[in-house]
């Protein structure tokens, strides 16, 4: 069983990915997103909240992200709330009564770590944490493998108390297909792109929201020849609004929600947009170098840290100035070169099958 919380987009595609990589190494996995099986109200303030900061109060999300992430506080209050919501959840588990567990995101590994406390349930669970960085709410006792983005986040967690042996530096868990070979070109002619142009993708996330027009227009200032692709996800309206803007400098086609992500990455050179660990994974797995904007206080300015640090993109907190970042970028072969190895370096393709792997060998 595979256990994910529909907060975000990311924790249920990186459930999707190891269901898959159960599939492929012919065992049967089910995807649980457990939000169903909660009472309604708490459903909607889990799911909801989140978008509707993201979009609105991004600062907030910030605040409240920095005031949560105190390492071993909170836990006895958060289980007690969780325990009153997902009564559903705890039937359909003991009735299902699988033979292990994987959680990408805490929630559900709290209430399965507390029904195997209490002897109702004896298997073993892993935690995959679904951005670079581990916040204080993944933190929990007893889980016997916790799978991490980076070495970085292994010493943190180890620091706290979580023992060792039991976190492995796999990477983020992201669909089989984006580790299979594509040809740039090749797959710009079955997008309909032009296939020697330099080609910048705009990822709006799976909700569609935040500034897009704003980043979309100042894309279109960047002097070097370009053409750009924008995924607006579950977003009608911003896709029929770009499909009408006038007065472009460069080709552009806009796209909807898509289930051939991993070939408009294939196509691109550059990802402009946020830094979710899920996103930004999968565009590392296909070579492109980031470029951040303005990204949500929080885990996604860690993930941002991470990327910075580890030399694959650059970041713009004002839209005027991103054209010249672009410009400047794409101007200096060498350092674009640079950073495309670096990409090479910190992509974890075959995070998936890393992570399936380890479980299944320790299974015996």
């Amino acid at each position: 069983m595979v256990l994910s919380a529909a907060a975000a987009t990311g924790h249920l595609r990186a459930a999707e990915a190891l269901v898959s990589a159960f599939e492929a190494n012919g065992v049967s996995a089910r995807h649980i997103e457990v939000l169903r099986y909660t009472n309604p109200i708490f459903r909607k303030i889990y799911s909801d909240l989140y978008v509707e900061l993201m979009t609105h109060g991004p600062d907030l999300l910030g605040w409240l992200y920095k005031t949560f992430d105190r390492p071993w506080q909170f836990q006895k209050r958060r289980l007690a709330l969780d325990r009153l919501n997902t009564g559903p959840l705890v039937k359909l588990i003991r009735e299902e009564n699988p033979s292990l567990a994987l959680c990408t995101h805490f929630l559900p590994a709290e209430i399965l770590l507390y029904l195997r406390k209490k002897k109702i349930l004896d298997i073993p669970i892993g935690v995959v944490v679904t951005d670079f960085d581990a916040h204080a709410l993944w933190l929990l006792q007893n889980v016997d493998w916790y799978f991490v983005a980076c070495e970085e986040t292994r010493v943190y967690l180890a620091a706290l108390g979580i023992p060792i042996e039991t976190i492995f530096v796999t990477g983020i868990p992201i669909d089989p297909i984006f580790a299979m070979e594509k040809t740039k070109k090749e797959t710009r002619i079955l997008l309909g792109l032009d296939p020697n142009k330099t080609t910048l993708l705009v990822s709006a996330g799976g909700f569609g929201v935040g500034p897009v027009e704003s980043l979309v227009r100042a894309i279109h200032e960047v002097q070097y020849p370009v053409q750009i692709a924008v995924i607006c996800g579950r977003n009608r309206r911003l896709e029929d609004h770009l499909k009408s803007l006038s007065g472009t400098r460069h080709p552009m086609k806009v796209i909807g929600f898509t289930d051939q992500m991993d070939s408009w990455m294939a196509a691109a050179d550059l990802l402009i947009g946020k830094a979710g660990g899920l996103t930004s994974s999968e565009a590392l797995a296909r070579g492109l170098v980031l470029v951040i904007v303005n990204p949500i206080p929080g885990q996604e300015e860690r993930n941002s840290d991470h990327f910075l640090e580890e030399g694959v993109g650059i970041r713009c907190n004002n839209l005027p100035a991103l054209a010249y970042k672009i410009d400047s970028l794409l101007a200096d072969n060498e350092r674009f070169l640079k950073m495309q190895q670096a990409v090479k370096r910190l992509a974890r393709p075959h995070a998936a099958f890393d992570i399936v792997s380890r479980v299944l060998s320790s299974k015996g």
